[in-house]
């Protein structure tokens, strides 16, 4: 795997609430391979609490482990990639909202925008999609992205496919991998998998 310690990486997440702890716990783990995370929220993620948890601890928290204030307006992320400010952007979660914008390249949120800041350089953007359409109406999204150049998915499957048969959810135990990749413009192996929780 690539060594990491001078990359400098956005993170960036969206409103899937339920998988916000789960996306902290690998904000920790990317931190601790020596990655320079830069972190991004959605305008939703950055002002709403839900039965998950308050808003304003989960930024404080992302805040104290990446040592960088949180980035959440459109004004702050459009530095990203004209002056060089980041190597790769990870979406985690990206939600099938992000997801199908970026798709018909919206840029009216802070981490579709960094995305756009950062492909307008060749730029890898990583995709950890939790999404309860993925197999339904976003399943044309996905297919687009993961034909298009610089964009890599960490590997995903159906979450609960009895009851919720076209979810969606990335595996975050693939991030290193996926990243370590994607960095040599490369798509881990395989994208579909068994999903196990």
């Amino acid at each position: 795997m690539k060594d990491f310690k001078k990359l400098r990486l956005g993170v960036a997440l969206c409103g899937s609430f339920c998988t916000f702890s789960k996306a902290v716990d690998l904000i920790k783990t990317l931190v601790g391979y020596g990655i320079d995370i830069t972190p991004i929220m959605s305008f939703n993620a950055y002002e709403t609490s839900t039965r998950f948890g308050k808003a304003t601890d989960f930024i404080a928290e992302i805040e104290a482990l990446t040592g960088h204030t949180m980035l959440h307006t459109l004004k702050d992320v459009e530095p990203l990639g004209p002056k060089n400010l980041i190597d790769a952007l990870l979406i985690a979660p990206c939600t099938g909202n992000t997801l199908a914008k970026l798709s018909l390249a919206i840029t009216d949120t802070p981490v579709l925008l960094a995305a756009k800041s950062l492909l307008r350089n060749g730029k890898p953007i990583i995709i950890a999609l939790a999404t309860n359409d993925g197999l339904g109406i976003n399943l044309k999204n996905i297919g687009t992205l993961m034909a298009a150049q610089n964009i890599y998915f960490v590997p995903l499957g159906q979450d609960d496919f009895v009851h919720k048969p076209c979810s969606l959810v990335a595996d975050l135990n693939k991030v290193p991998e996926t990243l370590s990749l994607a960095l040599e413009h490369q798509q881990l192996q395989p994208v579909l998998i068994t999903y196990s929780v």
